[in-house]
């Protein structure tokens, strides 16, 4: 999946928590959690170019729990992409970095998250969000999720898709 001058525009898809089913652009719940791409108190929206990418970042618990998926029709800019080598270098990272497990744990003990700190690096920088692969236990490498800290306003635009308001009469 090709960016087009740093811009993704096409289908996007999430799989949510049934909670937060309601407000399907609302962040909160990274928010709430925190998340590889995102530090506790920031919202992002973890977004997949495909269904079973998003079920399965959705549920890596291990067991399949209630989920809602949703659809979005996406035109949003500027994406940072993670595949190019040159530019994740001038971040100072790697894949090796960006794969690692280990960030969770870091998060909850209350350390610095590399990850994380990139991608407020990267929003600081005017980047809406960023292109990178899945890395959900079974994700094959061609599974692409884009992580969003903005999608709305200048150069964003994300609709849910929901034309008979499915989601209103939960």
């Amino acid at each position: 999946m090709p960016l087009n001058d740093g811009r993704f525009a096409g289908p996007l898809y999430r799989a949510l928590n049934p909670v937060y089913a309601r407000e399907p652009l609302s962040g909160c719940g990274a928010a709430l959690h925190g998340g590889r791409f995102n530090a506790k108190g920031v919202p992002a929206l973890y977004t997949a170019l495909d269904p079973a990418t998003a079920l399965r970042e959705a549920n890596q618990v291990g067991t399949l729990q209630p989920t809602v998926l949703v659809s979005y029709r996406a035109d949003i800019g500027p994406i940072f992409d993670t595949r190019d080598m040159d530019a994740l270098d001038q971040y100072d990272l790697s894949p090796q970095h960006l794969a690692d497990p280990g960030w969770r744990t870091r998060m909850l003990d209350g350390h610095p998250v590399p990850t994380q700190d990139f991608a407020h690096r990267l929003s600081t920088d005017g980047f809406a969000g960023l292109l990178t692969r899945s890395f959900a236990q079974g994700a094959a490498e061609s599974s692409l999720n884009i992580v969003l800290w903005r999608w709305t306003g200048k150069g964003c635009v994300l609709d849910v898709v929901d034309d008979e308001n499915r989601l209103g009469r939960m």
